[in-house]
């Protein structure tokens, strides 16, 4: 943390954002790692860690004056907050209750306030994809250490904390489903040599073997959807001399996720074949594939009906279950806890959110990475909400302007220009 917050503050002026995006990355792999070790400062911390550099990068770079629907976004959570304070139970803390559901949400607003066209090229966006992966790399290591045997921990085919490193099946499968996603874009980018080849497959191997036997389904679905939306991307954008290089990558990628599913399933006694399948220990079909969530998104909906125009407050949903049934379960899907919690504000907040980053989209094409990005935000916000900072900080990316390496290094001999205080130019080539 101190290192990332110094080099912002020493880098130079044109190095200040990409240090930025570097620092919010690699806590954002991070994150679920120090949450099942206790080895963060707070339960939250990477979130306002994001939210820190990127205030920072705002207070030396600035952001964008196209960026105003993000303020008006981050506006429109406040009520919400004010409704909570009359709705929320007198036995509920209110500061945590409030900061649980909405940090998340705030983190995605400061981010993509900062990001919101600002310039980097490719080779940036594969360092920071890389600063993702690093940590994750850790966790996943951890996770073999933690649980080298899986046969003696399985317990049906629910979700299994004991083989998640003791903490949350669902937000570990979620950034495992990170890490393969950037592990796969390392493999299919920046693999030249067969020896890169075989290391980024086994790592995005050993990643997709610890996900699968957390048994939370969510993080591998979101894994598959977004390196489909990326290899759609990359494929298209290619020449027929790259396109012949993807198939050889896919086929090697098809290959290792075959022989994982292979041993996953040999390590579960096929108990992992049965969850796929919505089936439990025992081979039946199971009623409900959303495990739970559907019911849920129903609650919150009653909630959206019953207070349309301000929402039933911030965390109320939550604070609901724990008066009727005493659990304390947390919203599972944004989508549903902003229409109940925010009410008429929430709809307004979802079409910014759909339809700000499309409408960029269509006057910048250059991030190959934009598709992919918009995936992981949709698909994770939708089975476990906002709980990590990682759908905020890739929603985000994906606003992101993707120039040539010439153009952006052009942009920053012309800066140095305007800031020569002799009269010359420092720069003149």
């Amino acid at each position: 943390m101190v290192y990332f917050m110094v080099k912002i503050v020493l880098e130079p002026s044109h190095n200040k954002a990409q240090t930025v995006f570097l620092g919010c990355a690699y806590f954002t792999g991070a994150e679920v790692l120090f949450r099942m070790t206790d080895g963060g400062i707070a339960y939250e911390a990477s979130k306002y860690l994001v939210v820190l550099f990127m205030l920072m990068g705002m207070f030396f770079k600035g952001l964008s004056g196209k960026a105003y629907p993000y303020f008006i976004y981050l506006i429109l959570l406040v009520p919400s907050i004010l409704v909570a304070s009359s709705t929320l139970s007198f036995f509920a803390n209110f500061r945590t209750n409030i900061a649980f559901v909405l940090s998340g949400p705030v983190c995605l607003g400061i981010a993509a306030l900062f990001c919101y066209d600002r310039k980097v090229t490719n080779r940036q966006l594969l360092d920071i994809i890389m600063y993702f992966s690093l940590p994750i790399i850790s966790m996943t290591t951890y996770l073999f250490l933690y649980n080298p045997s899986i046969k003696d921990k399985l317990s049906g085919t629910i979700s299994n904390a004991a083989l998640s490193g003791g903490f949350g099946p669902n937000q570990v499968s979620t950034i495992l489903g990170l890490g393969m996603f950037a592990m796969a874009v390392r493999l299919f980018v920046k693999s030249p040599t067969t020896s890169l080849k075989v290391l980024n497959l086994i790592i995005l191997g050993t990643m997709t073997f610890r996900a699968l036997i957390t048994f939370s389904r969510g993080g591998v679905f979101a894994a598959i959807i977004v390196i489909g939306a990326f290899l759609w991307t990359l494929f298209y954008h290619s020449s027929g001399k790259m396109k012949n290089r993807i198939f050889v990558s896919i086929f090697l990628l098809v290959i290792t996720s075959v022989v994982t599913w292979v041993v996953s399933s040999n390590q579960t006694r096929g108990l992992l074949d049965k969850r796929y399948a919505n089936e439990n220990a025992r081979g039946i079909k199971e009623k409900d594939i959303t495990t739970g969530r559907l019911d849920l998104f129903r609650e919150e909906i009653e909630g959206f009906l019953s207070s349309p125009f301000l929402g039933i407050g911030a965390s109320r949903v939550k604070d609901i279950r724990v008066e009727t049934s005493g659990t304390q379960l947390p919203s599972h899907n944004e989508i549903g806890r902003l229409l109940s919690e925010h009410g008429f504000l929430g709809i307004v907040i979802i079409l910014i959110l759909i339809f700000k980053p499309i409408g960029y989209r269509t006057g910048n094409k250059r991030n190959y990475y934009f598709y992919a990005f918009l995936a992981f935000w949709f698909a994770t916000i939708n089975h476990s909400g906002m709980r990590i900072a990682a759908p905020s900080l890739l929603y985000a990316f994906a606003l992101l302007n993707v120039v040539p390496e010439r153009v952006y290094l052009k942009s920053i001999v012309k800066k140095k220009k305007v800031k020569s205080t002799s009269g010359k130019p420092i720069l003149t080539t």
